[in-house]
């Protein structure tokens, strides 16, 4: 049966740019007409999307070199989706029905062209397509190379990245697994349900203290989030070839007074060149190949319960703009994921 599409639909709009971080007053919802499918394009009736940390780069002023397009006043957000085709255009790749993962998230209905969206894969659940997995597995078996019995520290342990690269991290072979986070009940939740050794929770104990006390013959490998403070410490709990991926950079999409952009950390080079250190950026963009690998071993490990994903399910777009506040905020555990009703 044809489906018939709405007249309009309903997006998510920066509508100022904040002086700071981002709050719901900064965001409008606007109802936009759904086209019809042109040649080579499909309209997708979205049912999830990703709430990220990397808008706030997006909507600053420092997005120069990122690969993805600022966003201004008055555009319309975006980030990875799930959806369901309900219209295409004749001798296409796709058909109504199919279900496909793309990046024109923050609003219901999306027309995108086919070959921008990736039909699912073979995860249980739709909804695990939109974990950030991927850049902790390329990290950790591209650049940092986890090594049977390394001592692995992961820098905002509790995100989107970190409470999937602590388990990754221990199945490739780590031998002791150490976290970070701002929240005490987030320390206990990935020491109890996600198995992390020890969790470093920033305060009164400075970081260096409590990396020493968790790793006393220091660190192998560094998955980073965060950088400024804990890139330092880092540093100094490094051992002799210590292998370091950077991820993220939340100290500096996180702090107010800046931009989301840059996040300057003091590092002891010395101590880099002394001890052989590596430390190295990663992009999925450099290691095309991950993706397909990393779902193929998601899927196994999520079937054998090797392996969970945590993530909140926020319900409806109205409560979008709150939840990427609360994002900024650190309330939520896991990945964020705005889930849509059923068209």
């Amino acid at each position: 049966m044809a489906v018939v599409l709405p007249s309009t639909s309903r997006e998510i709009l920066l509508a100022e740019l904040p002086g700071g971080l981002p709050g719901p007053e900064h965001f409008t919802i606007a109802h936009k007409p759904v086209p019809l499918p042109g040649p080579g394009q499909v309209v997708v009736r979205n049912r999830y999307f990703v709430v990220f940390p990397g808008l706030r780069t997006l909507i600053g002023g420092e997005a120069d070199g990122v690969p993805l397009p600022r966003i201004h006043a008055g555009d319309t957000l975006f980030g990875p989706a799930v959806g369901e085709v309900v219209a295409a255009a004749p001798g296409g790749p796709l058909r109504p029905g199919d279900t496909v993962t793309h990046l024109l998230g923050w609003r219901e209905h999306a027309l995108v062209a086919a070959a921008d969206c990736a039909p699912l894969g073979v995860l249980p659940d739709p909804v695990a397509h939109l974990s950030s997995g991927s850049a902790a597995y390329g990290a950790l078996t591209r650049l940092a190379q986890v090594r049977p019995g390394d001592t692995v520290f992961v820098t905002g342990a509790a995100g989107a990245v970190g409470t999937l690269a602590g388990p990754v991290a221990r199945l490739l072979g780590a031998g002791r697994v150490i976290g970070s986070t701002r929240s005490p009940d987030k320390a206990e939740r990935l020491r109890a349900e996600l198995g992390y050794d020890a969790v470093v929770v920033p305060g009164p104990r400075s970081i260096d203290e409590q990396l020493a006390s968790a790793a006393p013959d220091g660190i192998d490998v560094l998955l980073d989030t965060v950088g400024g403070d804990q890139l330092t410490a880092a540093v100094r709990a490094a051992r002799r070839g210590a292998r370091f991926a950077l991820v993220g950079a939340l100290s500096g999409q996180l702090s107010p007074g800046r931009d989301g952009g840059s996040a300057p950390a003091e590092i002891d080079t010395f101590r880099l060149v002394n001890l052989g250190v590596s430390l190295r950026g990663y992009s999925g963009l450099d290691h095309p190949e991950v993706t397909e690998e990393w779902t193929k071993h998601f899927g196994d490990w999520l079937r054998s319960g090797e392996i969970a994903f945590p993530h909140v399910r926020i319900p409806g777009m109205d409560n979008a703009p709150r939840a990427l506040q609360e994002l900024f905020e650190g309330r939520h555990f896991g990945t964020v994921v705005v889930e849509l009703p059923p068209g």
